[in-house]
């Protein structure tokens, strides 16, 4: 695989729930440093709990202290970890593991991606963690595009891309982001859905793989009808192409394209089968 060039500042987003899973997120992003040369920022936080003083006894004060020593002292392992295993891999690695309200978490994961290049970040299947509020924060709110890494895969690659494209201006975002990557790529197959009445034919992706040619990409298009269960067809594509990671813009709720696109964003976050590069 050539090497990525053109990554120099690489962020790992990581937050501590009591659950001490290892990270997926922490292996793959310092993968991506190794292979980019770039100076990794890990933020390994966890969220200080705390309760009105006027709702709460002396009882469950002392447990939410007790839990929230144990949190930090979760974050605290995982930034030795991280320390040890960017010495081993030769990089320029710096580590901060705060522990912060998640108003304050939020703020500071979003400051921190607005001045790195890339985010890492783990997959989480359930919005209604903090882990899922901070990986949608970051996608829809830092300007920045995120790789969001689902369990089981530790190392960085992108010699085979997918990109699901239609025409959209965060498709286009997306593809600028992820060019570094494309560039650096074997095999590029750009995955697109036509046959709508709304969806326009610029959609179909022969423009968009004879720019990427311009840019020395190899680049084919692969057509899929329009229809539902988008996000199982594109997961399903990404694994007859071996895919390494699948490049997607990010929506939330927007006109006609997000009936096709739309909740392909929720679906594959939590569910992305490969490494997915969003972008918003």
């Amino acid at each position: 695989m050539p090497k990525v060039a053109n990554i120099k500042n690489v962020l790992i987003a990581l937050n501590e729930e009591g659950e001490g899973r290892p990270s997926d997120a922490l292996s793959y992003g310092l993968a991506l440093g190794k292979a980019t040369d770039a100076h990794v920022s890990v933020q390994a936080a966890s969220v200080k709990l705390d309760i009105p003083s006027a709702h709460g006894s002396a009882v469950v004060a002392g447990l939410v202290h007790q839990e929230n020593r144990r949190l930090q002292e979760l974050t605290r392992r995982i930034a030795e970890t991280t320390r040890a295993e960017g010495a081993m891999a030769g990089l320029i690695c710096e580590v901060d593991a705060p522990q912060l309200t998640y108003a304050e978490l939020k703020a500071a994961a979003l400051a921190q991606a607005r001045v790195n290049d890339v985010v890492v970040v783990d997959a989480d299947p359930s919005a209604m963690t903090v882990d899922g509020g901070l990986l949608r924060a970051l996608v829809f709110e830092s300007g920045r595009p995120v790789i969001v890494v689902p369990r089981g895969s530790q190392t960085f690659a992108c010699d085979r891309i997918v990109v699901a494209w239609d025409a959209s201006a965060a498709a286009a975002r997306a593809v600028a982001a992820a060019l570094p990557f494309l560039k650096a790529a074997a095999s590029v197959e750009i995955v697109c859905y036509v046959g709508d009445k709304d969806v326009p034919r610029s959609a179909a992706g022969a423009d968009l793989a004879v720019a990427l040619v311009r840019h020395g990409v190899n680049a084919t298009v692969k057509e899929l009808p329009a229809g539902n269960d988008v996000g199982a067809r594109l997961r399903e594509q990404a694994g007859i192409h071996r895919a390494d990671l699948i490049v997607m813009g990010a929506f939330v709720h927007s006109p006609i394209r997000e009936w096709i696109f739309g909740g392909v964003t929720q679906e594959m976050l939590k569910n992305s089968g490969a490494p997915l590069l969003v972008a918003r």
